[in-house]
């Protein structure tokens, strides 16, 4: 028997300044969809996910709440934990980056590699910071003298930091993006990150003085620093599978088959996590997967709006299941998708309530009632592994596809009339309600890597031999 082939993906690293909101539930949905698919191909998959949490954010959003910075992660990062189950988020590493035995070895690891490259070196800086970021920018970079993505105005630093010299890979990070080395999917954000790249890469601070972060990664052999976002972030995806502590784990699953981004973060995925790994002599990423951002109502998501959704709400009203749909039908990986509490209760009522629901119990009634024998087994690996949706990340056209196969099931019950011809040819509606099963269960299996609990009830209910165990309640009940 062959060895299982790793795959190994990763989700961004969140910050656990407040709960999450519905772009990290997007983020981790779409993770998730493609981790179970992998495990369904039979691959040996190892899903990563976590909390960056060496950040002046941590420390600020602690003090707000009167709590020590450990208190204040806890809370938090159990409120992520919570939340992942409640979506059936099938991760298998939760990395912190506050963890001195499994991340911090690494992060140092990645500091001394670059210094043996001769990468890093110390300078007075003075730039425009953005706190929500915890970024620098420079001036090419602002919108209208803003900071890109929160359009606030910007903070004027002046520090002495170390630096990492960015500016020495733009040619080699051009070069491996052209030639699909590192593959950035869809084309449009490998034609952004390509026209920053031909505009040139300037060197970025690595490091902030450790009384801002005072419970950060100290640079090696000089505690008066402690290292930047990058260097101890980023290195988080590497760490959390042994880099710096279990090289032969580490070598087992990099480089990663894939890291689920939203385009917000495309720069630092697409620039700086590639300079840092070719300055340490590490092979890049496969692919970079870079979706894009919930919008409500064409306007993105804000308190002040009024237009914020808040993802707890909705798995409490109509399940988790149903998040999870409208996350994988509704809204294109690769472009923006905007979702209301309107089209949410519209996607409900009219994809999952009459239909899918609708279809369930129909078709188990009338094999409850005609003692219909249980379905055909098929292999859940040779139905859908290699599918040409999933294998290219199009998530909604893969649901599109069930939900054909969802349609073709109504129709065929609308035509063949098997509940008429019951009453005067019973084994012909026997036949069709035995067909009808067996395309049931077809479409629980396509529907395990997406909506897995549904997945689930549907298979049970249907291997009752001679009496299929009926759901105790509707699939989903209507929302009205």
């Amino acid at each position: 028997m062959s060895e299982k082939k790793s795959f190994y993906l990763t989700s961004t690293i969140f910050y656990p300044n407040a709960q999450l909101h519905m772009g990290h539930v997007y983020t981790m949905t779409v993770c998730d969809i493609i981790a179970r698919y992998q495990k369904l191909a039979g691959n040996n998959v190892k899903f990563l996910t976590g909390s960056d949490e060496n950040s002046a954010k941590i420390v600020k959003a602690a003090k707000e709440k009167g709590q020590t910075v450990p208190e204040f992660l806890n809370e938090i990062t159990a409120g992520f934990k919570k939340l992942y189950k409640d979506l059936e988020i099938s991760y298998d590493e939760f990395i912190q980056t506050t963890d001195t035995k499994k991340h911090w070895p690494g992060a140092i690891k990645m500091w001394n590699s670059l210094v043996e490259s001769g990468d890093i070196y110390k300078s007075k800086y003075t730039g425009l910071y953005c706190q929500g970021c915890e970024a620098f920018y420079t001036e090419k970079e602002l919108m209208d003298g803003k900071c890109p993505l929160h359009l606030t105005q910007l903070e004027k630093l002046e520090e002495e930091n170390y630096f990492f010299r960015l500016s020495k890979y733009t040619s080699g990070i051009k070069k491996r993006i052209g030639n699909n080395e590192l593959e950035i999917i869809p084309n449009t954000r490998r034609n952004e990150i390509l026209a920053q790249l031909e505009r040139g890469l300037e060197d970025i601070s690595f490091s902030r003085p450790a009384h801002t972060v005072p419970h950060g990664i100290p640079v090696p052999g000089d505690s008066d620093q402690v290292m930047y976002v990058w260097c101890d972030a980023l290195t988080s995806y590497i760490s959390g599978i042994g880099y710096g502590l279990d090289e032969e784990n580490f070598k087992k699953y990099w480089p990663v088959d894939v890291h689920v981004i939203g385009k917000d973060i495309l720069r630092f995925h697409g620039a700086i996590w590639p300079a840092m790994l070719l300055s340490a002599g590490l092979p890049l990423p496969k692919k970079l997967l870079v979706h894009g951002l919930i919008t409500s109502g064409g306007q993105k998501m804000s308190k002040s709006i009024g237009n914020v959704i808040d993802p707890y709400k909705l798995i409490n009203e109509y399940g988790s299941e149903a998040v999870r749909y409208f996350i994988a039908r509704k809204i294109s990986i690769f472009e923006d998708g905007d979702m209301t509490v309107d089209s949410f209760r519209d996607a409900y009522n009219g994809d999952l309530a009459n239909g899918l629901g609708n279809l369930v119990s129909r078709i188990l009634t009338m094999a409850e009632n005609y003692k219909v024998s249980t379905v055909d087994t098929i292999d859940p690996v040779t139905l859908i592994s290699n599918d040409k949706y999933l294998d290219n990340f199009n998530i909604n056209e893969y649901m599109n596809h069930i939900w054909k196969l969802i349609q073709v099931a109504d129709k065929k019950i609308q035509d063949e009339e098997p509940y008429k011809k019951y009453k005067t040819d019973q084994q012909a509606a026997v036949k069709i309600v035995t067909e009808l099963c067996t395309h049931l269960y077809e479409i629980a299996l396509w529907l395990k890597p997406v909506m897995p609990d549904t997945s689930r009830i549907i298979i049970e209910s249907l291997y009752y031999p001679n009496n299929p165990k009926k759901p105790d309640v509707p699939l989903f009940p209507r929302k009205d």
